[in-house]
């Protein structure tokens, strides 16, 4: 699986409003500045997850946008699934029956995506969270947060 700059973007865009949770909502210029993201390319993406209930847009002078829900209840599978990202492996690829060794690596693909599929709905956006201040925490780095 390749993350792309769909979903990295994505990904730093929520971890950017988590911060600010209980705060308000922030603007797509504010967020798109502190995390170095093109303004125009990150409204896109989060109306795209506003469309998948993982954040709210608020009108008006102080608007913007917020998680709609607790951190701890987005996950990375949740925010990738919402920009359009796929973990789909061998797309449209069926194995050969007549081959052993065919299937065999067929279901080891099928079984590894399993996984992977599990495990990126197994990590929360406050996961990710709490291991980014951990990493900063320990190279005695100050609270700014660019991911």
């Amino acid at each position: 699986m390749k993350l792309t700059t769909t979903g990295h973007y994505s990904v730093k865009a929520l971890l950017d409003l988590s911060l600010l949770e209980g705060f308000g909502p922030a603007s797509v210029k504010a967020i798109a500045t502190r995390q170095n993201i093109p303004a125009p390319y990150l409204e896109k993406l989060l109306m795209q997850m506003r469309r998948s209930g993982l954040v709210q847009s608020v009108r008006g002078y102080q608007g913007g946008y917020q998680l709609a829900r607790p951190p701890a209840k987005i996950s990375l599978g949740q925010i990738l699934e919402a920009v359009g990202e796929t973990i789909e492996p061998l797309a449209g690829r069926e194995p050969d029956a007549e081959t052993a060794s065919d299937w065999v690596t067929f279901c080891l693909w099928q079984r590894l995506h399993q996984k992977l599929k599990e495990s990126l709905y197994s990590i929360s956006l406050e996961d990710l969270y709490y291991d980014a201040r951990s990493w900063q925490a320990s190279r005695e780095e100050d609270t700014s947060f660019v991911v």
